[in-house]
């Protein structure tokens, strides 16, 4: 382990993992996503601000975000009639941000109408589709009504998404494999929820390691508490980001 984490992850050898990364600011209020920011400071140039945040800080922290000439992934999850997540994005996109997410279970209509919104405004992020949370499990689906697993439900989802012309899904690592082949090189796979064998699950059901997830086709992870959290977080990020070079080199 390096002595000093952040000259390493300055390297440029780390610039594709770098591209690759959103941290995701869960936490309690604008305060404390800015101190996160400062901690990390030039290593990380991509965070993820999720509805917590969001409702806490609202578009002003993300407009501090890009101000500091961030990438930031609005993580949104829109699910609803496709005239309101139109509305919707038609705001969001307003603002250059890098990427924000639609439910793909909202349906063709409404995904398409998300495309639709998209290629309208004055600013146009990558638009993906979340497919399955990590969060459920088989015994979460059935009784969700949808009996035949996670893996299926997310290849159904995918196809779905690329049918509407969406940059592509949200799913988790274990999905990836079933991907391959099904969509182009160019179609984002954004995968949250990954843990190196040592770090603790917390609420993710399915998970895998960030090696295996780039290994099997992930283009962006989302890292979380296990860096945030960490007593260190640019150890535990130095530890993530050389996880995903073995990945890409594996």
């Amino acid at each position: 382990m390096s002595s000093n984490p952040m000259a390493e992850l300055l390297a440029a050898a780390y610039d594709d993992v770098r591209r690759a990364t959103y941290i995701a600011l869960d936490v309690e209020s604008e305060a404390r996503a800015l101190a996160v920011v400062e901690q990390l400071g030039p290593a990380v140039d991509g965070y993820k601000v999720g509805l917590e945040l969001f409702h806490r800080a609202g578009m002003r922290l993300v407009e501090e975000l890009l101000a500091r000439n961030l990438r930031v992934f609005l993580d949104m999850k829109l699910h609803d009639i496709p005239n309101t997540v139109a509305g919707a994005l038609r705001a969001i996109c307003q603002y250059p941000v890098e990427m924000v997410n639609v439910h793909a279970q909202g349906g063709p209509r409404m995904l398409q109408a998300a495309r639709e919104a998209v290629d309208n405004s004055p600013y146009k992020p990558l638009l993906v589709g979340v497919t399955v949370l990590t969060s459920l499990g088989d015994d979460d689906l059935r009784m969700l009504g949808i009996a035949d697993g996670p893996a299926r439900a997310v290849v159904r989802l995918a196809k779905l998404v690329q049918e509407a012309g969406l940059d592509g899904v949200v799913c988790s690592a274990q999905e990836l494999p079933l991907l391959q082949g099904m969509v182009s090189s160019t179609f984002e796979r954004v995968v949250p929820g990954t843990r190196r064998a040592e770090d603790a699950v917390q609420d993710q059901t399915r998970i895998a390691t960030p090696q295996l997830a780039m290994r099997n086709g992930a283009t962006r992870l989302v890292l979380g508490r296990a860096v945030v959290a960490a007593e260190d977080p640019l150890s535990a990020l130095q530890n993530y980001w050389r996880a995903m070079k073995e990945g890409l080199n594996g």
